[in-house]
């Protein structure tokens, strides 16, 4: 990206960042678009200017993040075998890019909850969904060109879809697991189990594929 492209991406990033840590310390209903515009240190207008609401803003980080994982694909080595491929271009999400700062957070007793919170909130639903439906169909297309199939056929589509659910149990499962599990340990077990064919769970005779906490 250009100067001018790079400034904007990081505005967007920085307003959808003080969207998120507002509405996990305040909640939903106790954030203000100037609230947000200030935190970010820019204007209302500017705020408009980008998304059309606050909800929109919460899940623009999460957007990114998912567009990426389909970049990601588009990059990965011809010759990898698929699900490699697609579990080294999730985990690559992990990692902040350029536009997508990473920002401290509290501990996680204290940010957990509000994630949750602000995750439940009906009013953020509709906006999730339309973020999940862009993305899904980012990395649907992805998957095709990587397995030489059309972008319309059910197999790119299935794979898509089935990435994205796997991705959001692998995070609800983080924020509600105790003690602790790191994204990375349950983005890899989650995504093998779905390549694997998701074979029964472990038994007694059989040890446990559960990642160790983080």
């Amino acid at each position: 990206m250009g100067l001018r492209e790079r400034k904007k991406a990081a505005t967007r990033a920085a307003l959808s960042w003080a969207a998120i840590r507002l509405t996990v310390e305040r909640g939903f209903d106790n954030v203000k678009v100037e609230d947000i515009a200030a935190a970010a240190g820019v204007s209302p207008r500017t705020f408009n200017n980008y998304f059309a609401g606050k909800g929109e803003a919460i899940v623009s980080r999460h957007l990114d993040r998912l567009r990426r994982v389909a970049d990601e694909l588009h990059a990965r080595p011809a010759d990898e075998p698929l699900w490699t491929a697609i579990t080294e271009a999730v985990l690559a999400q992990l990692e902040p890019g350029p536009e997508l700062v990473a920002h401290p957070v509290p501990d996680r007793d204290a940010w957990i909850p509000g994630v949750r919170a602000m995750l439940a909130e009906p009013a953020l639903q509709g906006d999730m969904l339309r973020a999940a439906a862009t993305a899904e169909a980012e990395f649907a297309v992805a998957v095709a060109e990587r397995t030489g199939t059309d972008p319309d056929d059910l197999y790119p589509h299935l794979v898509a879809a089935v990435v994205m659910a796997a991705a959001n149990v692998a995070q609800s499962h983080h924020l509600r697991a105790g003690p602790p599990v790191s994204m990375r340990h349950l983005l890899t077990e989650t995504l093998a189990l779905v390549a694997a064919g998701l074979p029964p769970p472990a038994t007694d005779d059989r040890p446990s594929t559960t990642p160790p906490p983080a």
